[in-house]
């Protein structure tokens, strides 16, 4: 796939560095007693696909800025989804014991130490978006608001809350979408919109494209998620595999089949795709990373 995907693979190399640096940067230094920073990097410096904060810098150059403009808004999105992470993995919510192939963050600490470190990742995102960079402040608002919405009770949150109350249901195929949506879609979006935003222009259509390119990528991650965790051995994931079966949760792959799992996804795929076709070659590396999310084995 790597050969085929060059506009892809140059985002990767020119982003990938930087936000690790960044992450760097900003998360608080370890010392000898600082159990709390400790657990915060080993949560958000783990590894992982970085798909979100690759969102961000791929709509910050589509909108023509920086990747110095990039760099805030992409770190605060991932420490937002390694929040999300830790706490998902939580024996109170999806009680896992392994994330990116390593102990979750649980495991290697405690629970209580995995709930502050979540809890101080998901506050210093927004503190990263209030002070870090050099954005006018109409744009800082509105980089906080989306993410804010994005993470909350109308979003992330909401969607956790929703797979929940679903376990052990038979959902129907509109609400586990909705939920998905909520879950995944919503900071999945809200990436492609602070990217936007970084970028300091004034330009509805191409918000308009990201926001509905996001939308369908989200859902489409979701579902090859859900194609994945049938499909794929633990060690291929990194996460333990059947994890939706142990939880008797609903399921795309349960409610319409496999195949069809996997036609949905590669037409939310194009269709994602076709959002962006009017803004030519600088749109590539978001439309192949599309095609990467629905190709992608963990």
């Amino acid at each position: 796939m790597s050969s085929e995907l060059t506009a892809l693979d140059g985002l990767r190399q020119t982003s990938l560095i930087r936000l690790e640096q960044t992450l760097d940067v900003f998360l608080p230094a370890i010392s000898a007693a600082s159990r709390l920073s400790e657990a915060m990097r080993y949560a958000a410096l783990g590894g992982g696909k970085r798909i979100r904060p690759l969102l961000v810098y791929g709509a910050t150059a589509l909108a023509g800025g920086t990747p110095e403009q990039a760099d805030t808004p992409a770190a605060a999105v991932e420490l937002i989804h390694a929040y999300s992470l830790v706490h998902d993995d939580l024996p109170a919510m999806d009680d896992d014991d392994l994330r990116r192939g390593q102990p979750t963050c649980h495991k290697a600490y405690d629970e209580a130490t995995a709930i502050l470190a979540g809890d101080t990742l998901h506050t210093k995102a927004f503190e990263l978006l209030a002070t870090r960079g050099d954005y006018r402040s109409d744009t800082r608002i509105a980089m906080i608001r989306h993410l804010c919405q994005a993470a909350g009770v109308d979003g992330m949150a909401a969607g956790q809350m929703q797979d929940m109350l679903a376990q052990g249901q038979q959902q129907t195929l509109a609400a586990l979408e909705e939920m998905h949506y909520l879950k995944t879609g919503r900071l999945i979006t809200a990436s492609l919109q602070l990217g936007y935003f970084a970028a300091q222009i004034d330009n509805i259509e191409l918000l308009d494209s990201l926001t509905r390119f996001g939308d369908a990528v989200g859902l489409a991650f979701q579902i090859q998620d859900d194609i994945l965790d049938i499909t794929m051995a633990t060690d291929q994931l990194g996460k333990p595999a059947g994890s939706d079966e142990k939880l008797d949760k609903s399921t795309f792959p349960s409610l319409i089949g496999l195949e069809a799992s996997r036609q949905r996804a590669s037409q939310l795929c194009a269709d994602a795709i076709a959002t962006l076709d009017g803004f030519g070659i600088h749109a590539l590396p978001l439309q192949q990373l599309a095609q990467y999310i629905i190709a992608r084995n963990h």
